[in-house]
């Protein structure tokens, strides 16, 4: 998280507020048992062709946010593996680091990755940004999906902090992270506001990122004096630079076709 503190297919999504370290949660039309989906149940998935965010082992579609190249410690190894080079770090973070996003927004989509993250580590997947020199994060504009090591990192504590959350907002249920150092697969789906986060083959949370239920879920979160946080249901993907060794394999991303 935050160095700083740090209708789809005729079924509405509804979302209400719980109490306690900000654990809010999805309605009953969204439980966990109805949560805990297997890959053979998958409803929203496009048809159309993967685009490979890292085709020909390099960084051309991506770039540090509010910059024009990606951060140098940002690097794609022989096997096409990005990962983030934290040998360098200085008073601010890894030099060379800083947050890495897409050159392309994206609006009704599709995406999937794998990671794995150092001992202890924190990092995030950060979507619908909208980048502009109003917000100097990615954060400040999209949520995240959480990507941590919970056996040990201290956000693991609280409850929509952990790997598979939408952090500060959702906890992800079942809670099915591997072990630091350990490949993991997300398969993230926006489409019309609706989103759904999957780890490791199980959809964990889901939400509707608009209407009263949203905006009483950012007013009961560490984003709620962020005038711009969560407005947009389209937007860049992001990949967080939390100082921590982090990596990241087989990013692709698809278009589903808007309603």
């Amino acid at each position: 998280m935050q160095r700083k503190f740090l209708s789809l297919l005729g079924l509405p999504f509804l979302l209400f507020a719980c109490g306690g370290n900000n654990a809010t949660r999805a309605d009953a039309m969204a439980t966990p048992e109805e949560q805990m989906t297997t890959e053979e149940d998958v409803v929203i998935q496009g048809d159309g062709d993967w685009t490979d965010l890292l085709a020909g082992g390099t960084l051309a579609a991506w770039h540090k946010y509010g910059e024009d190249a990606p951060g140098t410690a940002w690097k794609v190894d022989g096997d096409g593996v990005l990962y983030l080079d934290t040998s360098n770090k200085g008073e601010h973070g890894v030099e060379g680091g800083g947050d890495l996003i897409t050159n392309d927004s994206y609006d009704d989509y599709e995406l999937e990755l794998e990671w794995k993250i150092g001992e202890c580590g924190n990092s995030g997947l950060v979507y619908n940004i909208v980048e502009s020199a109003d917000n100097a994060y990615p954060w400040q504009t999209g949520p995240e999906m959480q990507i941590l090591d919970n056996s040990c990192h201290p956000d693991a504590k609280i409850t929509t902090h952990r790997a598979g959350d939408l952090y500060d907002m959702i906890t992800g249920e079942p809670e099915n992270v591997k072990p630091a150092g350990e490949w993991n697969s997300i398969r993230l789906v926006v489409k019309d506001g609706y989103v759904e986060q999957w780890q490791n083959g199980a959809k964990v949370v889901s939400y509707t990122a608009e209407g009263e239920p949203w905006e009483a879920m950012i007013a009961d979160s560490k984003f709620k004096d962020m005038p711009d946080f969560g407005k947009s249901t389209s937007g860049k993907i992001g990949l967080q630079d939390h100082g921590d060794p982090v990596w990241f394999r087989n990013i692709r991303i698809r278009e589903l076709d808007a309603k």
